[in-house]
């Protein structure tokens, strides 16, 4: 996947759009007064020594929406008057959040008895996927949901339509596996995995997974947006959040005062377009083609109305979409760090346990995965971080409370503004924080 390029923005730090005041819950500000939860974004988003393009937020309390602001630009102009705002419709590319949205629509089909967890994925397939150091063992989807399928990303995890992933298989040779650890042993993060999943989710069906998605998920609950931005309606492309750094491409240097830089899914510069050659693709031959790994442009409220389906056992507007034994299924844990940490890649202490395409934060003191400053949110859900964009999706199925975070672009060095209590961002430590503070913590967020 390559970025955009495209210089847009000159100079300074513009102020972020916010609602009217008392529009947004009480929070606390660093001086210790009272301050609007609107106000507490805002100033996040126009830090000028760690600024943010955009921000789109949403918040649920007891199962209801308590708390959705905007902050920031869809799209740098020249000048503030040539900009556009982020609204409640912009839809952003979500990142690796969009695993879990496509682990979503395979629980459909296991439902459906179209998928069994624990078979082959060669049987589906139709090609032997087994690690050559491990040839006995076989890759099933439990494995690949979980991140312990022995698939590593050293060899790459998207391909055009072109090649098949039968021919990518054949010709990656050891770049593409774990060489000590064999499948269902150790986690070792890999977006590989879900470029295998999709693919077998359009083996199966016969269809291809931008539309098998949006059969799924996306048209039942009434959603927005997809995996194929090149199929989007001209009101969607142009509602379509660019991603940006303040980062330089060709040197990689941070430049926090200086300009935004375009990164991708730039659609007024150039419109999506369709993947060459697709019109000769074939279904089930390589499903990275639409980025099931993380390729969904969603807005924060399509991805609010995911959550409150989840909350509600499965359920939207009095049509079950999932059963709830498949939802406890999903988010059941699959795999969790041992103490000694042997039993796989922790990356500094975020990943610690996971289910079926999500992760699992424990919210203990210290480990690396919290979400909100001093309080304990206990949630399962998916993080997101590519092209500039930062993403959450963390729900508390016990409260029955979630927060949805995207951050459109980033303009200072992430490694050089690292979070306080986990392994993320400060940025993210800091919006995630203010929400769980202003819109779930406070009682008096609903309204």
């Amino acid at each position: 996947m390559t970025g955009l390029l495209g210089l847009l923005l000159l100079g300074t730090t513009w102020t972020a759009l916010a609602a009217p005041p008392g529009s947004g819950a009480d929070t606390t500000g660093p001086d210790g007064q009272p301050r609007t939860l609107d106000a507490t974004l805002a100033a996040i988003v126009d830090d000028p020594a760690h600024p943010l393009a955009s921000l789109s937020v949403l918040a649920i309390r007891q199962g209801k929406v308590s708390y959705q602001q905007q902050f920031g630009y869809r799209h740098m102009g020249a000048t503030p008057a040539d900009s556009l705002p982020v609204t409640p419709a912009t839809l952003f590319r979500i990142a690796s959040v969009s695993k879990m949205m496509t682990t979503l629509g395979l629980m459909r089909l296991v439902e459906q008895g179209k998928l069994s967890l624990d078979q082959d994925v060669g049987v589906y397939l139709g090609f032997s996927l087994r690690n050559p150091h491990f040839p006995q063992q076989p890759l099933t989807l439990r494995s690949l949901l979980s991140h312990t399928s022995s698939l590593r990303d050293a060899g790459g995890y998207a391909w055009g339509p072109e090649r098949s992933l039968r021919d990518v298989f054949t010709a990656g040779g050891d770049l593409m596996w774990d060489a000590a650890a064999a499948p269902g042993r150790y986690f070792t993060y890999a977006n590989l995995n879900w470029g295998v999943i999709g693919t077998v989710m359009e083996k199966v069906t016969g269809e291809r997974f931008d539309l098998l998605m949006r059969r799924l998920l996306l048209d039942p609950l009434d959603v927005r947006g997809g995996y194929n931005p090149a199929a989007f309606s001209a009101d969607e492309v142009a509602n379509t959040a660019t991603l940006y750094r303040k980062r330089t491409l060709d040197t990689e240097v941070w430049q926090p005062a200086g300009p935004w830089i375009a990164q991708a899914d730039d659609f007024h510069a150039r419109a999506p377009d369709a993947p060459a050659g697709l019109a000769h693709y074939a279904i089930g031959s390589n499903a990275t083609v639409f980025s099931p790994t993380g390729g969904l442009r969603i807005s924060a409220a399509g991805l609010g109305k995911v959550m409150q389906m989840l909350l509600d056992g499965g359920r939207h507007q009095g049509k079950q979409l999932l059963q709830p034994a498949s939802i406890a299924l999903m988010f059941g844990r699959q795999w969790q760090l041992a103490p000694d940490g042997g039993n796989g890649d922790s990356e500094r202490g975020l990943y610690r346990a996971w289910g079926l395409g999500n992760q699992q934060f424990d919210a203990v003191a210290g480990q690396g995965n919290g979400l909100a400053e001093g309080a304990s949110f206990t949630a399962v859900g998916h993080l997101g971080d590519a092209y500039g964009l930062v993403s959450a999706f963390v729900l508390d199925f016990k409260n029955r409370n979630g927060m949805v975070m995207l951050v459109g672009g980033t303009g200072s060095d992430p490694a050089q503004h690292a979070g306080t209590y986990s392994a993320m961002g400060r940025s993210e430590e800091r919006i995630l924080t203010a929400l769980y503070r202003g819109a779930i913590a406070n009682k008096q967020s609903l309204h």
